[in-house]
């Protein structure tokens, strides 16, 4: 775990959420896979908090072959009935059939359009991400026009569990975003790993 010498508040002392926060949050995300396993996450979030999921992760990761989109794609009753059973998920049909509904969109994304999923999901800033200078987390808005944008277009490919709020929390952790406060030393730190 890297240690900081001053961070966003939300991660508060969980070592988990720092270690995120450190590492990964906000570092700009352009593999399609990475990005299809984020935005299941971020759905199976909808009504709870981000350490639930974090908690789970290596569960999920587990539950569902590493987040293959190759592979769940091909799930039908027997591995929902399976999933369903995992007390190491959050064990809902929905998010558990968007994830899979998720993966087939993804197969047709990456085989039918330039660029792929990356592409779908990266040209909503341009290609590169906005660079946010907020002082406090009450500057940091829940929802933007960029957040409401995608998740129109996710939800018109027939993407599930994907609201304009969900939308800005995965664009936050993928780093199209950076909403790293200005003081934190992750803000620069993000900003080396654009393309």
């Amino acid at each position: 775990m890297t240690k900081t010498l001053a961070t966003c508040t939300w991660p508060g002392t969980d070592p988990l959420y720092l270690d995120y926060h450190d590492t990964e949050w906000g570092v700009p995300e352009y593999d399609s896979r990475a990005l299809y396993e984020k935005l299941v996450l971020d759905g199976f979030q909808a009504g709870l908090s981000w350490i639930t999921i974090l908690r789970k992760r290596e569960n999920f990761r587990k539950a569902f072959g590493n987040f293959a989109p190759e592979k769940i794609a091909r799930y039908g009753e027997p591995q929902i009935g399976r999933l369903l059973k995992d007390e190491g998920i959050i064990r809902s049909r929905a998010k558990i059939e968007a994830a899979i509904r998720g993966a087939r969109l993804w197969l047709e994304i990456e085989e039918k359009e330039p660029g792929g999923f990356t592409e779908l999901i990266w040209k909503h800033v341009d290609g590169k991400p906005k660079v946010n200078h907020f002082k406090s987390m009450k500057q940091v808005p829940a929802k933007t026009p960029m957040s409401e944008k995608l998740a129109k277009e996710l939800k018109q490919r027939g993407f599930n569990f994907c609201g304009p709020v969900i939308v800005y929390a995965f664009a936050q952790a993928v780093g199209m975003v950076n909403d790293h406060m200005i003081a934190c030393p992750r803000h620069k730190e993000c900003q080396k790993h654009v393309r």
